[in-house]
């Protein structure tokens, strides 16, 4: 089984036990962002600015590996005309059972985001990216895929991991165990410790992959702010180990 696989089913796992990142909205959330009333999160605990989307009604947007139930209806609820594609079937479960309930159209596609993504050049207006590529070993070629699938004038928004947690095991952190860049499928011990943790299959990605790989895809970083953990002794300290970013297409 390779790596991607290991994560979904994780993920699937997890969403089963109740991963808060895994339960869909209910209907008042949905009511209320069609009244104009809402809130999405890139990273763990800061809110999405409005202003980085823009008018939504009727753009085409993409959710990549943003499965759950949690974003999309928000953005249908908004008039996006959304796709979400994400490797996890309970996460995709969600997507499903919101839309059901609500009544809008939405694409939802199974896939894995680290090979060529199955859209046309220039398929979207928007795509919506929050924290999830630290399951991927390479995070340039997801951010060329994003290039070509937007339309000239699209904004890529992302939520990245900046590598901090990856310095830690478990729920310790206090002492730095492990030196980065953290890749279990090079480093057996690695790879222990994430099984032992329960973790799926991670890795740490750094500045100059997350935002110089934009860059270099041939991105405009137009805005990002940072975020922390949400808990844990890194957040109580407010260390910053998210980041999320706008990026446009030129």
């Amino acid at each position: 089984m390779n790596y991607q696989d290991i994560n979904a089913e994780t993920i699937d796992r997890w969403v089963a036990e109740g991963w808060e990142w895994g339960v869909p909205i209910d209907h008042d959330v949905f009511a209320a962002a069609k009244a104009g009333r809402w809130d999405v999160l890139l990273t763990p605990t800061k809110p999405v600015p409005h202003g980085w989307f823009g008018a939504l009604r009727g753009k085409r947007l993409l959710g990549l590996a943003s499965g759950g139930g949690q974003q999309m209806p928000i953005f249908a609820a908004l008039g996006a005309v959304c796709t979400v594609f994400d490797y996890s079937e309970r996460q995709l479960a969600g997507e499903r059972l919101v839309a059901e309930r609500e009544g809008y159209a939405i694409e939802i596609l199974r896939g894995d985001m680290t090979k060529p993504l199955p859209f046309a050049d220039g398929s979207f207006d928007l795509i919506f990216h929050p924290v999830s590529n630290c399951y991927a070993e390479a995070v340039e070629p997801i951010w060329r895929e994003c290039f070509r699938v937007l339309k000239p004038g699209g904004v890529l928004l992302a939520g990245l991991d900046n590598g901090i947690n990856f310095l830690f095991a478990g729920e310790d952190e206090t002492r730095v165990v492990n030196s980065l860049p953290f890749n279990p499928l090079k480093n057996p011990e690695q790879m222990e410790q994430l099984l032992a943790d329960d973790c799926g299959v991670q890795f740490s990605h750094n500045l100059d992959e997350q935002l110089g790989g934009q860059l270099r895809a041939g991105f405009r970083l137009t805005d990002l702010y940072e975020d922390t953990n949400g808990a844990g002794r890194l957040h109580e300290m407010n260390v910053p180990s998210f980041v999320a970013t706008r990026a446009v297409k030129p």
